[in-house]
C-alpha cells in the first residue's frame, strides 16, 4: 500500500514501486522449474497453424498472472500534443482536471521533471521488412539524438518468433552495431514480442518504463491473442508507441488490421500509434516520440472510491485551458486495477 506521506518523503513516484514489488512477487510465485529459467523464453512456441485456437498458455491460465497494484496514490503519465504533433510544455497543475468513473477527484501530486527512462526497442524483421530495414535504423538513430545519457535501453526483434538482440544497456554505440546486422526474414510474431518486453520491463532499471513498436503489419504468428496482451498493457507501468509502416494496398487481411491492433494496444497505455506511408517522414516521428517522452507530466490523486474490490476503474484526464486557447491531444492512460481485500 502506498501511503501520501512517505510517498512524498521519499519517492514521487512510490505507485510505480508498488508495481516493482508486485511484479517481484509475481515472478517469486512462479514454480521453482520456471522460476530457473530466464524470462527471455517465455514459453513461446509459434504456432502450427497460424488460424487454429490453441489452449491458454500457462503465464494466462484463468488469468492468474495479470499485474495487479494495491496503491492509495494513482500515477498518471500525460502527454500533451497540438495540432502539428509537437509535445506542449509549460502547463500547471490547474490546467488539468482528472476523473474516475466520471466523478472529478483532487490532484495531489503534480511533477514535469524528466527523468532517466527504462526503454525497450521493438523492431519487425519479418520478411516484408526487408525494404523498409534501413529506414528503421535511421529511425532509431534519430530516437535516439533526444535520449537523457543515462537512460538504458534494451532491443527485441521479432519475426517467426521475438528474439532479445540486446540485454539492458546505456551504449547507443553497441544497439547499432547489432541493428546493423539484422537480417529481415520469416513471418510476424508481434504479440509475443509485446510480451516478451512486457517481461523484461520486470527487471528495469528505473521506475519510467517505454516500449517503442516499429512493425509493417498485424500479428500473424503469435502464441499470445490480442486480448490476452491488451489485459496485460492496460495493467502494466509501461508505456507504448508504436510507428506502423502500412502499405496502401493490403496483401494480408492481418496487414490491413495491423494499425488497429497498434491502436488498441498503445492507447491502453497512455501512449499512441503513427501509420506512415511514406518512409522518409520515419526518422522525424521517431524524433518526435522521443521528444515526447522528455516532456510528460505525471498527476497523482488519492481516489475519492475508498472501496477494495480489486475490479478495474476508468480514468480520464481533460485540459481546463481557457476559451481560444490552441485545440490540444491528451495522451494518457485509460484506467487501472483498483486495490483489493
Amino acid at each position: 500500500m502506498v501511503k501520501l506521506g512517505s510517498c512524498f518523503a521519499r519517492d514521487r513516484c512510490c505507485g510505480a514501486a508498488a508495481l516493482a514489488l508486485a511484479l517481484m512477487l509475481g515472478v517469486a510465485a512462479l514454480t521453482p522449474a520456471a522460476a530457473a529459467q530466464s524470462e527471455d523464453a517465455v514459453h513461446i512456441l509459434p504456432r502450427s497453424h497460424p488460424k487454429s485456437n490453441p489452449a491458454p498458455l500457462p503465464e494466462f491460465d484463468n488469468k492468474k498472472d495479470l499485474l495487479r497494484v494495491d496503491v492509495d496514490l494513482v500515477l498518471v503519465p500525460v502527454t500533451i500534443t497540438d495540432a502539428g504533433s509537437r509535445p506542449v510544455i509549460g502547463l500547471r497543475q490547474q490546467d488539468f482536471s482528472l476523473y474516475e468513473g466520471g466523478q472529478p477527484q483532487q490532484i495531489r501530486y503534480f511533477s514535469t521533471e524528466d527523468g532517466p527512462i527504462s526503454i525497450g526497442i521493438i523492431l519487425d524483421l519479418s520478411k516484408s521488412m526487408t525494404s523498409k530495414i534501413e529506414a528503421a535504423r535511421e529511425a532509431l538513430s534519430e530516437f535516439f539524438k533526444t535520449a537523457n545519457p543515462e537512460d538504458d535501453y534494451f532491443v527485441i526483434t521479432f519475426a517467426d518468433r521475438p528474439q532479445v538482440l540486446s540485454d539492458p544497456t546505456r551504449s547507443i554505440g553497441t544497439l547499432q552495431a547489432k541493428l546493423a546486422s539484422a537480417i529481415p526474414s520469416g513471418h510476424t510474431a508481434l504479440l509475443d514480442a509485446i510480451y516478451l518486453g512486457l517481461a523484461k520491463m520486470r527487471h528495469a532499471r528505473y521506475r519510467r518504463h517505454a516500449l517503442l513498436i516499429i512493425s509493417d503489419g498485424g500479428d500473424n504468428h503469435s502464441r499470445y491473442t490480442a486480448g490476452e496482451i491488451k489485459s496485460m498493457v492496460e495493467e502494466a507501468d509501461v508505456q507504448i508507441y508504436a510507428i506502423g509502416l502500412f502499405d496502401r494496398i493490403f496483401r494480408t487481411p492481418e496487414e490491413s488490421a495491423g494499425k488497429r491492433l497498434l491502436t488498441s494496444i498503445t492507447e491502453a497505455t497512455g501512449g499512441r500509434a503513427i501509420a506512415l506511408g511514406n518512409l522518409r517522414k520515419l526518422p522525424e516521428v521517431a524524433a518526435t516520440i522521443s521528444r515526447e517522452l522528455r516532456s510528460q507530466y505525471v498527476i497523482g490523486y488519492l481516489p475519492s472510491n475508498a472501496a477494495r474490490e480489486g475490479k478495474w476503474r476508468r480514468i480520464k484526464v481533460a485540459l481546463t485551458r481557457p476559451p481560444g486557447a490552441e485545440p490540444s491531444q491528451v495522451y494518457a492512460k485509460r484506467g487501472y486495477m483498483g486495490p483489493a481485500r
